[in-house]
């Protein structure tokens, strides 16, 4: 499986979340249905940065080979952010009813997936289209 794709679509989510929650906490925060204060305005700044941390390792490794033992933590890393987010996710808009948070589960959960399966096989063998003769 390659995961070049993977890897730059992730990177890419991340960056733009990334700068969203570092230069404007308060509208993300407005947008899922929270009054911003002071402190939750901090930590989600530094949400936002650990966000670009992961953006820049994806984009940087948007080129090796992943899957099985192959970069292994990079793999567990991000399948274990993704699928723990959409778990929170999911359970709060439940509770909550707000919209902009299941479709934010629904998107994290896509990527959660995505890298448990990237994480959970083995990455094979290039398959060669010639012929030997």
């Amino acid at each position: 499986m390659k995961t070049r794709l993977l890897m730059m679509l992730s990177a890419v989510f991340l960056a733009i979340l990334g700068f969203a929650t570092s230069y404007m906490p308060d509208k993300v925060l407005g947008m899922h249905g929270t009054v911003p204060d002071n402190a939750t305005l901090l930590l989600i700044q530094m949400m936002g940065a650990l966000y670009l941390g992961f953006a820049i390792l994806n984009w940087t490794a948007r080129g090796i080979l992943i899957g099985g033992i192959y970069a292994r933590p990079l793999a567990l890393g991000n399948f274990l952010h993704f699928a723990m987010v959409a778990v929170m996710l999911a359970k709060a808009a439940i509770t909550f009813g707000v919209v902009q948070l299941a479709t934010s589960a629904i998107v994290f959960g896509i990527f959660a997936i995505w890298f448990g399966v990237v994480l959970f096989t083995h990455p094979g063998k290039a398959v060669s289209n010639t012929s030997r003769t």
